[in-house]
């Protein structure tokens, strides 16, 4: 496989490692409620899903297999499976990032005795 083909990957990899500090940075609480997040992730993601495997069925929309990594799981490149859970998982995590730092919650700042609760 040629470097091309990871590239797809990396670019998830890259949205994950960018937002993943988020996490412990402001406190967020989001991956302690998996159940809320993976029905969030599902709602966010399905729908395109769907189009997604539609659009490649009936030809509108095809991957190229010298940037994409070789498998397909129902004729799709797994990273674009991949694609639709992390893109809702970081934009759930920017999105708490941003209203944890408009409530005042500052990056490696003690935290405070009402924020415990």
């Amino acid at each position: 496989m040629s470097l091309a083909q990871w590239s797809y990957v990396a670019m998830l990899a890259f949205c994950l490692v960018g937002t993943l500090p988020l996490v412990p940075a402001f406190r967020l609480r989001v991956l302690r409620q998996p159940r809320r997040l993976l029905l969030t992730i599902a709602l966010a993601g399905t729908p395109f899903l769907l189009w997604d495997l539609w659009a490649t069925h009936v030809g509108h929309w095809w991957f190229d297999e010298r940037q994409t990594l070789p498998w397909r799981v129902a004729g799709l490149p797994p990273e674009e499976i991949g694609f639709f859970v992390v893109i809702p998982l970081v934009s759930v995590l920017t999105l708490e990032g941003v209203r944890a730092a408009r409530r005042g919650v500052r990056p490696g700042a003690p935290r405070r005795r009402e924020e415990a609760r």
